[in-house]
């Protein structure tokens, strides 16, 4: 494969310090498998002042005279017949000059030597179309830039092109070109199709041109500096002395979250007991190797590195206005809905899908740039459903998995998406797919059908750090709420999908049927908020406070609540604390990859001795991808029937001590005892091909 680096000069490979220009040159003389190509707006005469500089990279190809120059590095020959055909219907400098002397703000450049255009200096206010309309009347084309440069050119002549004409002529592919640029007249160059870098610092007009395009990597490095990262990036520099530091890693993992928060003091790690934040975290703390890459927004940005010891971080900083579109509109308000197989909720946004591309192609450069050659990328969930393409495009050496924490939706729901397609031609881009249960991996294979090599997949249920949890739940007693009765317990974020509406719906219906149990059962609704922003969480907050005060003003008494709803989060020991309190643990997911919460609740009541307290019962959605693996000893329950939701809950209030026991007994077998770090070695070896015993 060649290796093609197609790059502007002045604010590119010129930019930046002169250390940085020379490990660019350094870095570019150990890999003379990387052909480099100059593509700047200087005619041949100043492009021979420059590469008397000993940094300067040896040129194989000059593209000057913002395209319409084309020769060879070696002896300045032109590259005919390709600098013909580029510069045919040009009418010649007198005919151009003449025609435009009646244009007083256009001051042409003299002492500047031009071969095939004609270069003036302009002010932006004289850019008018009366000037671009006499020529185009002259049958040329015309190129503005840094708000100063006004370039005439044959009507075929561009840097675009010129690489275009090259390219065919050499038997270049577009995946095998990176160019770099930093002005407006570079623009062409990112039109071609190939891998494009713009450095830091680059002229305000381009990056607005480049806005929507997500494969355009943005280093936030300028000059030589931004071209050697986008190099490294593409993997086409192997790791090695480039006058630097550039450790890379054998394995890179990907998750929108991270594992830790600024609060303004301190790292923290979040307060959610559970979901793959924790599962991670006690993988890495384990000995998992590698880096995590993951968002940074808002006040993490402002924290210093996390301390030696925690999860290894590599944060992709995000800005809050482009974070909200991507999480809160695109993934929250779009994709999430159809995960749920409920696409009448799902809302397409444009700009918001331009955002999560964006974060897309932010996270694939950035794990580009951290994985060595032939490295594994383990991606987590549909936040990053576009990263597969992106990175076969950018780093095709790289083994690169993603492990489905959300249920994956039928085949024909997952149709119902606008973006359906560009989403199915990225997961075609999977070496291997992780599901929790088979069904979503069925559901998975289905959406890809007609592939001629379509991704592996395997089914890898989620546990527990289980020990951690025992542990606790030794450590604490098992404490009844003064006046709280018979507790039924939910811990769950707020979400529609978690169903808490149908649940308070369901105790107001158990207590009309059951009058005895009126002053003597508590259904305690631990629901910590989202991030603020999201429309469909606010709504579904809302209707829950609405039902749980008429809940409770329809059968409340002085010293009693049926439905105790607490809004915050807990931590993980006063969650542990909850699940030794309550009698049932009401998991209602109306879809659900997991649920983890069960596996808690598993943990703690069979960590207890038989004679210290109940044992309790879970009740479990059907619809939960635990009930794949527990059903058989749970009470599965159906969320959508409102019916249902009661007549279950009832049922598991009046289980005989002795079948709670021999169902909690059977749960406790059924959890087993696989750490986080197991299964996810587990996993890592699966992506990499290797047979796991």
């Amino acid at each position: 494969m060649s290796r093609i680096l197609v790059t502007d000069l002045d604010g590119t490979l010129l930019g930046g310090t002169r250390e940085e220009r020379r490990r660019l040159r350094n870095a570019l003389a150990r890999h003379p498998d990387v052909t480099t190509v100059f593509a700047t707006g200087r005619g041949l005469a100043s492009v021979r002042e420059i590469l008397r500089d000993p940094i300067v990279p040896r040129p194989r190809w000059i593209i000057a005279d913002v395209g319409a120059t084309v020769v060879d590095g070696a002896d300045f020959t032109p590259v005919d017949p390709v600098q013909e055909q580029l510069r045919t219907g040009w009418p010649g400098p007198d005919r151009v000059r003449a025609a435009l002397r009646r244009f007083p703000m256009l001051a042409y450049q003299h002492g500047i030597a031009q071969d095939g255009r004609c270069s003036y200096h302009l002010a932006p206010d004289g850019l008018t179309e009366e000037l671009t309309a006499a020529v185009e009347a002259l049958g040329c084309t015309w190129v503005y830039s840094a708000d100063r440069y006004f370039d005439v050119l044959p009507p075929d002549a561009s840097k675009g092109n010129a690489l275009r004409a090259l390219a065919g002529k050499l038997g270049w592919q577009p995946d095998e070109i990176l160019v770099a640029g930093d002005s407006l007249n570079d623009l062409s160059l990112f039109r071609t199709g190939a891998h494009a870098v713009v450095v830091a610092g680059a002229e305000p007009a381009l990056l607005t041109a480049l806005a929507e395009d997500p494969l355009v990597h943005r280093p936030g490095r300028a000059g030589a500096a931004g071209i050697h990262a986008a190099l490294r990036n593409l993997g086409w520099l192997a790791p090695g002395p480039d006058g630097g530091p550039d450790r890379r890693y054998s394995l890179v993992v990907a998750y929108h979250r991270p594992p830790l928060h600024w609060n303004g003091d301190s790292w923290q790690p979040p307060s959610s007991p559970n979901g793959i934040l924790p599962t991670l975290t006690s993988a890495f703390a384990d000995g998992l190797p590698g880096i995590w890459v993951a968002a940074l927004v808002g006040g993490d940005q402002a924290g210093p590195p996390p301390r030696p010891g925690s999860p290894p971080l590599s944060p992709v900083p995000l800005d809050a206005a482009t974070w909200h579109g991507y999480f809160h509109r695109a993934c929250k308000e779009t994709l999430w809905p159809v995960l749920m197989s409920d696409p009448g909720r799902s809302v397409f946004d444009g700009r918001a899908w331009a955002d999560y591309r964006t974060v897309n192609a932010r996270f694939a450069h950035h794990i580009g740039a951290q994985a060595a050659p032939g490295a594994t990328v383990w991606l987590h969930d549909y936040n990053l459903w576009l990263v597969p393409g992106l990175l076969r495009r950018i780093r095709p050496d790289l083994r690169t998995g993603l492990f489905h924490h959300t249920p994956f939706p039928a085949p024909e729901v997952f149709a119902t998406l606008p973006v359906a397609a560009e989403l199915r031609d990225s997961l075609a881009q999977l070496d291997w797919a992780g599901f929790h249960i088979e069904e979503f991996a069925e559901h998975f294979r289905r959406a890809l059908a007609g592939l001629t090599d379509p991704p592996r997949t395997g089914v890898h249920p989620l546990g527990i750090d289980r020990p951690a949890i025992e542990e606790l739940a030794r450590r604490h007693a098992p404490r009844r709420v003064p006046g709280a009765g018979r507790v039924v317990l939910s811990v769950e974020r707020l979400d529609y999908a978690k169903a808490p509406i149908q649940k308070v719906e369901a105790v107001d219906l158990l207590l009309a049927r059951r009058p005895e149990l009126r002053g003597r059962l508590t259904f305690r609704l631990v629901c910590p908020p989202p991030e603020p922003g999201i429309t469909a969480y606010d709504t579904t907050r809302r209707r829950l406070e609405r039902r749980v005060a008429e809940v409770n003003s329809r059968w409340g008494r002085e010293s009693w609540q049926p439905v105790d709803y607490l809004p915050g989060s807990l931590s993980t020991a006063e969650v542990v604390d909850a699940y030794l309190a309550a009698e049932v643990l009401w998991v209602t997911s109306l879809q659900d990859g997991m649920n983890l919460t069960a596996k808690e609740f598993i943990a703690a009541r069979a960590a207890l001795p038989h004679r210290d307290a109940d044992p309790g019962v879970l009740v479990l959605s059907r619809h939960a991808g635990a009930a794949a693996e527990l059903g058989e000893a749970a009470l599965l329950t159906d969320p959508h029937s409102p019916e249902d939701l009661a007549a279950v809950l009832a049922r598991a209030l009046d289980l005989s001590p002795a079948e709670r026991q021999a169902r909690m007994e059977r749960l406790s077998d059924l959890l087993g005892r696989e750490r986080p770090a197991d299964w996810a070695a587990r996993i890592i070896d699966t992506i990499r091909g290797r047979p796991v015993g």
